[in-house]
């Protein structure tokens, strides 16, 4: 079934100054289902806030499967990196200028539930809904796999798929699909019991036999999106996305990805993503976190001169092909008179500038048990940063 969105021709005039943004109005555009013949109005924002971030057509579509990723990702952290991540990769190839982002419409939480299962436990369905992980039962025997011959055997994988749908306009004034996005997270530990109410076991999987699992996975979707009549012929990125162990306090990251171009479903090249999450301060840091860990350490020693009654301070570095990109430093307080509050961020703020890098985006949450107290941004380059005070 082909989806397209209609666009009524739009004359606006536009004021433009020195100092003044380009404003124009949103743009309407209607839906028609080809089922009912009903009719959907939407809207495509025209102010963007920048070209890293996509525009999103409103009213905002949940993904089909939206529920799933609470039950399958590990931490809150993953479940937001496993999303923005893929955002990222998919700019490669669907860029925020011509494309419009979607959550995923195309995978129900049904499709997905059989496909994240084992093919044992799908058994009565077609073998387009079979099962990505692996089998549990023994080929020798017949029988279901010992836990723990399972967890080095046939341990899951797959834990989760997100899909990302990208949109375009077409020249006859119409919105289709241009792209779509496939994200799939798979396990870095897999963690099971030797008895239904027992305790939890941990294995690991090495990330050799993880990142061949997943590229097996991959081309196994690849065949199945393609499969559909209204996905046979749009672009396909897929990536792959190693979750963090349960207790961790940074996400995981995507390590692949491939491109598999309309109406094929042929991959080409894998290409490597070198990204990583750490957290600061470090007791060993290697080589190339070493000169922000000791800017960050002086940070944090002022800070801890102002107050004694801090729990922690700590920040989280995102590293794109070894070089940092964001710092984000989060500092719970103890104390919240308004007065305190106020002064004590003025002093961050004179930190901030001191000792951490000019040229990189700064981030600092300072919460305490009411909650938000205080967000700070500090641009790349910006000597003179961001300061919201919640009231």
């Amino acid at each position: 079934m082909k989806r397209y969105r209609w666009i009524p021709a739009i004359i606006a005039t536009v004021l433009l100054s020195a100092c003044a943004p380009n404003i124009t109005p949103d743009t309407e555009l209607t839906q028609e289902s080809d089922s009912d013949q009903a009719v959907e109005t939407t809207i495509i924002p025209n102010m963007q806030i920048n070209d890293k971030f996509y525009r999103t057509l409103i009213p905002y579509k949940e993904s089909a499967s939206r529920g799933l990723v609470v039950s399958n990702i590990y931490t809150k952290y993953d479940m937001k990196e496993v999303e923005t991540g893929l955002m990222r990769i998919s700019q490669n190839h669907f860029d925020t200028e011509n494309y419009y982002f979607q959550e995923g419409q195309y995978l129900d939480e049904t499709t997905l539930k059989y496909w994240l299962a084992r093919p044992n436990q799908t058994e009565d369905k077609g073998p387009e809904y079979q099962g990505l992980n692996p089998s549990s039962i023994d080929e020798e025997t017949g029988k279901e796999m010992d836990p723990t011959v399972k967890a080095t055997e046939a341990p899951v994988y797959l834990a989760h798929i997100i899909e990302q749908n990208y949109l375009t306009k077409t020249d006859d004034n119409k919105v289709k699909l241009g792209g779509v996005s496939i994200g799939l997270a798979l396990n870095s530990i897999y963690y099971y019991q030797k008895e239904q109410y027992g305790e939890f076991f941990e294995q690991k999987i090495p990330d050799d036999e993880l990142e061949a699992a997943g590229k097996k996975i991959a081309q196994e979707v690849v065949n199945r999106l393609r499969a559909r009549t209204d996905l046979a012929d749009v672009p396909i990125v897929i990536a792959i996305f190693k979750q963090a162990e349960r207790n961790a306090i940074v996400p995981g990251t995507y390590t692949d990805y491939n491109f598999v171009d309309k109406g094929t479903t042929a991959l080409g090249d894998w290409e490597g993503i070198d990204e990583r999450y750490v957290t600061f301060p470090m007791s060993s840091p290697d080589d190339i976190y070493r000169d922000l860990n000791k800017k960050f350490q002086d940070f944090k020693q002022d800070v801890d001169k102002y107050f004694s009654n801090f729990t922690s301070v700590f920040a989280t570095g995102f590293y794109q092909n070894k070089k940092v990109q964001k710092l984000d430093i989060e500092i719970p307080i103890q104390f919240y008179g308004t007065a305190e509050i106020t002064g004590f961020t003025q002093y961050l703020t004179g930190l901030m500038l001191t000792h951490l890098p000019l040229d990189l985006y700064i981030s600092v949450s300072i919460t305490s048990v009411n909650g938000p107290e205080v967000l700070i941004i500090k641009e790349p380059n910006d000597d003179k940063p961001f300061v919201h005070i919640y009231e």
